[in-house]
């Protein structure tokens, strides 16, 4: 018995798996090479190239896998413009679509030469281009349309072109306030005699529309009715525009309540001739809590920490309470900073596009241009001209002791502040092209010696992707200030400006460029330059490094200081995550004056600008 099972598991195994066929190793070669595009599209599409490592197959799937190929091979001729063009393939010399042809024989000691033979032929070209409309009576409509079609006559015949044109001529029609416009029809002849493809688009335009009042719907603690009249602000009763639409969906989003908002078209216009819109939004988590941590060598350790409520009472109200500590390690934590605020802001303020700020807060400042402690209050109204540009203004209040030395004088000042921010970045964190500009002023009243000055500052950066990938960016700062209505002495100690420190100038202590008193400590002044380059490098996919220049100069008089710039360089290290860089910096000061440090180290996240 014993001896019979035996037999019949050699018998299985020798008409099983002993009759496995073998797996081929092969190698595919595309001649001829010279179109790098054309190749290219052969080696997305081809299966034979594709599964050449990771799949390997016997002679008759081997053989199976090429015969698969040519309808591909073919389509991708067709799309780079060679409609004439044909391909073939062989396996060791033998033509692959010839019925006769038997499966290749393997030699175990080289791959199987694997050879794709392309004829591709002249490349065809776009011919007459035709577009007309349905009714014709539209047909200058589209005349006007079609100056963005991106297609002309002597174009490469690219269906993806085609298609790409064709978009792009629905899109204008979008554009130009017609939102059903529809392709009717699309008529291609290829004429291989001449090698051109006359194309004919018919085009349903449609009517044109104004929006209607929009509706809302996926709120849980949000007004609904705030919502709505936000977007109807914006919508109701304007000529229909994509861009129009993302702007009202952007100004949901930017109430900072919903994770997600979509915009959804009605399919066809209401019986007032106009585009019903919905929204659906789906809210965030109500409460939020969050920190950070950075540290300069010569600042100190600054922790810092936020409770958020985002729909304190379903009106989009952000109520944000936060704490900070700074300079922890530099005096000991009992000559620490401290600062508390909290703010609520309200959109919508009184039914209007405005946006509410209300703060109020407390400082406890000791560092080495001036001690301060003060209670803070301040209401700023906001409107945003666009998606880029936005201004704000309103009073603040400040009132508190300053000075040096423990001699602390009672302050109480009065301002006015106005500013104005520019903002086409897309990443607030690592900005990798686009430019910012902010420009506030803010005049004040000193209650306590009746003087008053104004506070102007501007700021610019710009980013450029030198590359076009992100990988290379020239990033440039300059910062520009002046308080004008009264000599330095007679402005508040921290409304004076300095430079020095992590953000400003790097490798100089925090406040220490500028004037300086008999015991070497910064005075401040009444106008700053500053100016920053900065080369960001990635060099893997979460490594990157920096290498920086920064100069400032802060001056007695408010006319700005070009002559006493001091400079710092130095090199940084970054590692790049979802959200954004940590930040590791060593700058060194280049024109050191007493007890200006050798360098200073940076940690932080974000980039420095």
């Amino acid at each position: 018995m014993l001896c019979w099972l035996l037999c019949t598991c050699l018998i299985l195994a020798n008409h099983g798996l002993a009759q496995e066929p073998p797996a081929i190793a092969y190698r595919v070669e595309i001649t001829p090479r010279d179109d790098t595009a054309l190749v290219s599209a052969i080696e997305a599409v081809s299966q034979l190239i594709r599964l050449e490592e990771t799949a390997p197959t016997d002679a008759y799937g081997l053989l199976a896998r090429a015969r698969a190929d040519l309808p591909r091979l073919a389509e991708a001729l067709r799309a780079e413009g060679f409609w004439g063009g044909a391909a073939r393939i062989e396996i060791a010399g033998q033509d692959v679509t010839q019925a006769e042809t038997s499966p290749p024989t393997a030699d175990p000691a080289r791959p199987l030469p694997v050879a794709v033979i392309l004829t591709p032929g002249p490349r065809y070209r776009i011919g007459q281009i035709l577009i007309k409309a349905e009714p014709a009576e539209e047909d200058a409509l589209l005349e006007q349309a079609a100056g963005g079609l991106r297609l002309a006559e002597g174009d490469p015949a690219r269906p993806a072109d085609i298609l790409a044109a064709e978009e792009a001529l629905r899109l204008a029609l979008r554009r130009a306030g017609y939102p059903l416009a529809s392709l009717a029809a699309r008529e291609a002849v290829v004429d291989h005699d001449t090698k051109l493809m006359d194309i004919t688009w018919r085009i349903a335009p449609g009517p044109p529309a104004d929006f209607a009042r929009p509706s809302v719907a996926g709120t849980t603690r949000t007004d609904p009715a705030l919502l709505t009249r936000l977007a109807a602000r914006r919508l109701e009763g304007q000529p229909y525009s994509p861009e129009r639409l993302e702007r009202a969906r952007r100004a949901m989003m930017g109430l900072g309540v919903f994770s997600f908002v979509r915009a959804q078209e009605a399919p066809a216009l209401d019986e007032a001739g106009r585009l019903p819109v919905h929204f659906d939004v789906q809210e965030r988590p109500r409460h939020v809590v969050g920190g950070r941590l950075g540290y300069e060598t010569n600042y100190g350790l600054t922790a810092g920490g936020y409770w958020e409520d985002r729909n304190m009472l379903g009106g989009a109200e952000r109520l944000r309470l936060e704490g900070e500590i700074a300079r922890i390690g530099e005096t000991g934590i009992e000559n620490a900073t401290f600062r508390a605020f909290a703010t609520l802001r309200t959109p919508e303020f009184m039914g209007r596009d405005l946006q509410s700020v209300t703060q109020i807060g407390a400082v406890r400042e000791r560092l080495r241009a001036y001690d301060r402690d003060a209670a803070l209050a301040s209401f700023t109204l906001e409107h945003r001209l666009s998606d880029t540009m936005a201004v704000a203004g309103g009073p603040n209040y400040e009132e508190g002791r300053i000075g040096r030395d423990g001699d602390m004088e009672a302050f109480r000042l009065f301002g006015l502040m106005g500013s104005f921010r520019y903002d086409n970045t897309t990443n607030p964190l690592d900005p990798r092209q686009g430019q910012r500009f902010s420009l506030s002023a803010t005049p004040y009243y000193s209650a306590m010696d009746a003087n008053s000055f104004t506070r102007i500052l501007a700021i610019g950066t710009s980013y450029f992707d030198i590359l076009g990938n992100g990988d290379s960016v020239l990033a440039l700062r300059a910062a520009l200030g002046s308080a004008p209505g009264a000599n330095r002495d007679e402005i508040t100690l921290d409304k004076r400006f300095y430079a020095g420190g992590g953000g400003s100038v790097r490798g100089y202590t925090y406040q220490s460029i500028g004037p300086r008193d008999a015991a070497n400590r910064p005075l401040g002044g009444a106008s700053l330059v500053e100016a920053s380059v900065e080369w960001r490098q990635r060099l893997t996919r979460s490594l990157g490094i920096a290498a920086f220049v920064d100069a400032g100069s802060v001056g007695e008089e408010a006319k700005p200081d070009f002559e006493k710039l001091r400079a710092g360089t130095g090199l940084g290290l970054r590692y790049l995550t979802a959200i954004g860089p940590l930040r590791f910096d060593v700058g060194l000061p280049l024109d050191r004056q007493k007890d200006d440090p050798t360098f200073a180290i940076y940690i932080g996240f974000g980039q420095a600008f």
